[in-house]
């Protein structure tokens, strides 16, 4: 990849006429005075602040009610087996069913004598000298010891392997706003995915071609026997929490929903409390942003901020500004408050970043799945099981 030149530390920039430092000073300094008051911290929280009061009370209960569906979608994600897959020493198994193909090969010598058979609507089958036998929810291997222990009693030593060749009993239903959906229909509509075993929420959506560029991706919908559960999947995606990458079951739904009607929109990551996209009317300047998305965490290497700035598919590198968050938030440092254009994308590390050239390089997968997610898509799947519902 080409080394970056358009790399530019803000600290000597002036981005604001000389003559408005000191009536904005002043206002950073009356907040900071205020947030000393409520929190009895030194820190500057920034602004705006688009809380609404909540009693203690309500605190309480959202806050319980935060961390046991927090609890239930990691235990989902952790699942040993549900009603599409069940792990055999460690390996997970497809779940036999109704309406699914087998391939049952039956080795004789050298000789393979193979059998093309569908489940029929009450899950069973009929082979060679057995009739109805109930195979739902036997996975592949576990079918292969039942029929070599129904057909030693006709034949000695029998030799089987079973193979599913299509998978037509455990599906998924998504919704909103996924790639493949868009592209069949030219607008948000509904589909089905068929599940071949084990499955994880981020295979569902590469399976569904990815998501669109008006996807709220930060309140991604799974809908579980009635209960909704929220998933932001900047968590996922940037801090690598598989704790939230719940293991899909069939007739989950997946709803990933279109972003609120505004055009403009700038994204905010890394080491913040809410990742997610934000509207620019909202998050006019990079304080703003960092606000709107509950501030820094702890872990926060603020003085390496990013700013990722003009990113079209497959032109050229995007421009990368460098902020220091910490002076603009504890010496009221103004010239570090860079006004934000549709697109940017904000980028809070946990460590350090010594060149931009190769925290680029290392990021563009990641460009590209949050910008460009059917470029992503073509780069890196070959095929889905995709199955349009049109209307």
């Amino acid at each position: 990849m080409k080394k970056i030149d358009r790399y530019f530390p803000l600290g000597n920039t002036p981005l604001m006429p000389g003559r408005l430092y000191p009536i904005l000073f002043l206002g950073l300094i009356i907040l900071s005075i205020l947030f000393q008051s409520c929190y009895s911290s030194t820190a500057v929280k920034g602004f705006p602040v688009r809380e609404l009061a909540m009693t203690k009370e309500k605190k309480t209960v959202t806050a319980k009610r935060l961390e046991m569906e927090k609890d239930a979608i990691a235990s989902m994600s952790i699942a040993q087996s549900n009603k599409s897959f069940v792990d055999i020493s460690g390996i997970p198994e497809y779940r036999i069913g109704p309406l699914d193909v087998l391939e049952i090969n039956s080795y004789i010598g050298d000789k393979v004598d193979k059998a093309t058979i569908t489940v029929n609507n009450r899950g069973k089958i009929s082979y060679s000298f057995i009739d109805d036998l109930d195979v739902a929810g036997l996975t592949p291997s576990q079918l292969n010891e039942l029929l070599k222990k129904k057909l030693s009693g006709y034949i000695k030593n029998p030799r089987i392997n079973v193979i599913v060749k299509e998978f037509n009993s455990k599906s998924v239903t998504i919704l909103g706003e996924l790639a493949s959906l868009r592209a069949s229909t030219g607008e948000a509509t509904s589909g089905r995915v068929y599940l071949h075993g084990k499955t994880t929420l981020m295979d569902l959506i590469a399976m569904g071609g990815g998501y669109t560029v008006d996807a709220d991706i930060k309140n991604v919908k799974l809908i579980r026997q009635g209960k909704t559960y929220r998933i932001n999947l900047f968590d996922i995606l940037e801090k690598g929490d598989q704790s939230i990458n719940v293991i899909i079951d069939a007739g989950d739904v997946v709803n990933i929903p279109a972003l609120p009607s505004f055009g403009e929109r700038v994204f905010v990551m890394g080491e913040v409390n809410f990742q997610g996209i934000y509207p620019l009317e909202d998050a006019m300047d990079l304080l703003s942003a960092i606000s709107l998305a509950g501030s820094i965490t702890p872990l926060a290497k603020e003085e390496n901020t990013l700013i990722v700035r003009g990113y079209p598919a497959n032109e050229h590198d995007p421009l990368v500004m460098m902020s220091d968050v910490n002076a603009l938030l504890r010496r009221a440092d103004l010239k570090q408050n860079v006004p934000l254009e549709d697109g940017d994308l904000i980028y809070v590390p946990r460590m350090l970043i010594g060149d931009v050239t190769d925290w680029i390089s290392n990021t563009l997968p990641l460009l590209d799945f949050l910008f460009y997610p059917k470029t992503f898509q073509g780069n890196y799947f070959t095929k889905d099981y995709l199955h349009i519902n049109r209307r």
